[in-house]
């Protein structure tokens, strides 16, 4: 039990509401983006929200009720102020809200009212005088940003880890070739012989389909590191970097040679800093990119060069790697940086990855370098993890792209799917011969709505005017139309739908009509909102 007062109060009720949900205090954490120690001295009563948005945000966590989250509210602001006790709003006190939509949206009567019960709590808690204090950290809600982009339909990328020649059935902007039987040990398996047929079928595949191509180095041949730590592959290569560095300036003037034109782009080493597959020095690593931009610019100056991607970003350890390679100045010699970014793990909200992604910027800010990023991939251990079943399925892969071009404003400019061509995922998009997924459909929907579209910001909470799991990006269409697309991280909301709205989209390609009074409930699964001229 907690403490006693006030303080003690808040805690019981959000303690019973998780013992209640049947969720750990670590699954909890996941779901809130709270850490699991914060929620246990909130439930023992050790410490109270400071903000009653995080109090929500964990009640609607754990299903609360209409009732639970009135009380919750009325304990909250006891344990802020315990002169502040107010009556709660009834529903009768409500006005009341927007008229029934009548075009297929499902916002039932009884949601309306609870919502607007709490908003109008959240209002008096929000301008009810604050007692004299301590000055206190400022807390910014968001983030949010606004910014003119081209949304490159090469933004959608997803490897293809098939060595079949076989081009997705949905629709992609650019292919990553990795776990396609393409690495250095399988193209040049002795020191003089080449073997170019799989590459071969790959870039003519995605020469067909016109997309361009990236093509992941790794993997070195077990006769040019014979004593090296062997890749966790059935090929004899070797994880550490070939004993002559000659051996590897060779085979990038032979491959690049042959694909000059052909190839859009080479990432110089898959998960450099996970040494499994790249148990070397940095000090090497740096000078093998060294190396590969004198070679592969020679030859083929319209290449694109990605540094040697770093994974493990959630880890010291990995993170440690890249500020180390930044240091060594490994990313003057590359014209992209490439990282993985991914949820810790796949059952986690892919917005997530945004806090990730906010720490590679800081780092290489502090290194003094600021490469644009492509996200080229995930963590080696996903193919062990549950599959999510087959509409969070569709809401992850989409919110994976849609995270990525929230992350525009922190230089990602392209990210990659993993994978196409697989079936033991936690998301398939589809397998070699078979049909696409939903999730795949999906995604492709997304593409429809966001061709030949302009991003003009993003956001998502308060900092929008939304409610705290709301995320949303905007984006103008060459006629100049409006385009909203909204969702939530967990959970969902009510909101309206703004000035001029006339269409509501979803993704399995239905549509209804709007009118600018209208209300719609936003889910886990992305929506667009069209608004007219």
């Amino acid at each position: 039990m907690s403490g006693p007062g006030e303080a003690g109060e808040l805690a019981d009720l959000l303690s019973a509401l998780k013992t209640r949900s049947g969720m750990s205090y670590a699954e909890l954490g996941r779901r809130t983006h709270t850490s699991g120690s914060t929620l246990h001295r909130y439930c023992t009563g050790k410490t109270t929200p400071a903000d009653y948005r995080t109090a929500i945000r964990i009640a609607t966590a754990c299903h609360a009720t209409d009732e639970d989250l009135t009380e919750l509210l009325r304990c909250w602001r006891r344990a802020q102020d315990p002169a502040a006790e107010q009556p709660a709003p009834t529903p009768a006190d409500v006005p009341p809200g927007p008229p029934a939509t009548r075009r297929r949206q499902r916002v039932a009567s009884r949601a309306t009212t609870a919502l607007l019960g709490i908003t109008l709590l959240l209002l008096s808690a929000a301008s009810a005088p604050e007692p004299v204090s301590a000055p206190v950290v400022q807390q910014v809600e968001g983030p949010a940003w606004q910014r003119e982009r081209a949304v490159k339909p090469a933004l959608f990328g997803m490897t293809a880890a098939s060595s079949s020649g076989t081009m997705p059935g949905f629709r992609v902007g650019s292919l990553r070739f990795w776990d396609s039987r393409t690495r250095w040990a399988n193209i040049q398996p002795r020191p003089h012989e080449y073997d170019w047929s799989t590459l071969d079928r790959l870039v003519e595949g995605a020469q067909r389909a016109d997309l361009p191509a990236l093509l992941v180095l790794g993997g070195t041949p077990a006769w040019a590191a014979p004593h090296g730590a062997k890749a966790p592959y059935d090929d004899g290569s070797r994880s550490s970097p070939p004993d002559d560095l000659t051996h590897w300036e060779q085979f990038l003037d032979s491959l690049v040679t042959r694909y000059r034109g052909r190839l859009e782009a080479y990432e110089l080493w898959v998960f450099a800093n996970e040494p499994r597959f790249y148990s070397g020095p940095t000090e090497t690593l740096v000078d093998m990119t060294r190396r590969a931009q004198r070679i592969i610019k020679s030859v083929d100056p319209g290449a694109i060069l990605v540094c040697p991607s770093m994974g493990r970003l959630w880890t010291e350890e990995g993170q440690a790697v890249l500020r180390r390679f930044a240091e060594l100045g490994g990313y003057d010699h590359c014209d992209v940086a490439g990282i993985k970014l991914h949820q810790r793990r796949a059952a986690d909200p892919p917005e997530t990855m945004i806090s990730l992604l906010s720490w590679i910027d800081d780092a290489l800010h502090v290194a003094g370098v600021h490469p644009p990023l492509w996200n080229t991939g995930t963590t080696y251990d996903l193919p062990t993890e549950e599959p999510l079943g087959e509409q969070r399925s569709v809401d992850y892969a989409v919110r994976f792209y849609l995270v990525a071009i929230y992350g525009t404003n922190l230089s990602l400019e392209r990210t990659y799917f993993y994978n196409w061509g697989g079936n033991h995922l936690p998301i398939v998009m589809q397998a070699v011969g078979g049909p696409p997924t939903r999730a795949a459909l999906a995604v492709e929907e997304l593409q429809r709505w966001l061709a030949r579209t302009t991003t003009r910001a993003c956001g998502h909470g308060q900092a929008i005017n939304l409610p705290g799991n709301v995320w949303q990006c905007e984006f103008a269409t060459e006629d100049d139309r409006r385009l909203t697309i909204r969702w939530t991280d967990t959970g969902a909301a009510l909101t309206g739908v703004g000035p001029h709205a006339e269409e509501l989209r979803q993704l399995d390609g239905t549509s209804a009509p709007l009118r600018a009074d209208d209300t719609i409930e936003v889910t886990e699964t992305p929506q667009l909102i069209v608004h007219r001229q």
